[in-house]
């Protein structure tokens, strides 16, 4: 399985699009008089909570991939670090996205921040979207922290020819002139 790094145009997208989703969801609210803007303080908390549960995975997939086969201790399921690369992948763009979302809503809340409301909205939004960014962040650490290191296969120049190495015969180029 070959995985790909995320492109940072994704987290910018993702951004973008709930920058104006958030803008839109407060317009909406202003204009029903629906209270549709803020965050709980728990969505905060379990989205710090998240980005730590996933820094910590990818923290023991990256210390299993770069610790010298010979010394490994334990056996790691690689459906384990599998899981952990997709957590982190979603987790930064959900992140992204949350803290485009959280952003729109202060956007949109700011002509109206003297009312305590909106005001308590907007702290609540800041912060939320704070940690939003950081599990953005974590998102991408973790991603990189997925990353298996180099194979140093047959192909590789520090390894030496296997045949030459064995004294074995090597084969010949193109014979078409005989």
């Amino acid at each position: 399985m070959k995985a790909r790094r995320t492109p940072w145009w994704y987290y910018l997208l993702a951004m973008l699009l709930g920058l104006a989703a958030g803008v839109g969801i407060a317009k909406y609210g202003e204009r029903t008089g629906l209270p549709l803007i803020g965050a709980p303080w728990f969505v905060a908390a379990l989205l710090a909570l998240l980005g730590v549960v996933v820094l910590v995975l990818a923290w023991q997939v990256h210390k299993y991939a770069t610790t010298d086969p010979a010394k490994r201790s334990s056996v790691f399921d690689p459906m384990k670090a599998v899981y952990t690369l997709v957590l982190a992948k979603a987790l930064g763009l959900a992140g992204a996205a949350l803290a485009g979302w959280y952003g729109g809503q202060i956007l949109a809340s700011l002509p109206h921040a003297q009312a305590s409301y909106f005001s308590e909205a907007i702290l609540e939004c800041a912060i939320t979207g704070a940690v939003s960014l950081a599990d953005m962040v974590i998102g991408i650490i973790g991603e990189r922290l997925c990353q298996l290191p180099p194979n140093d296969g047959p192909e590789h120049p520090k390894v030496a020819e296997p045949g030459r190495s064995r004294g074995l015969a090597q084969p010949t180029a193109n014979r078409s002139a005989e």
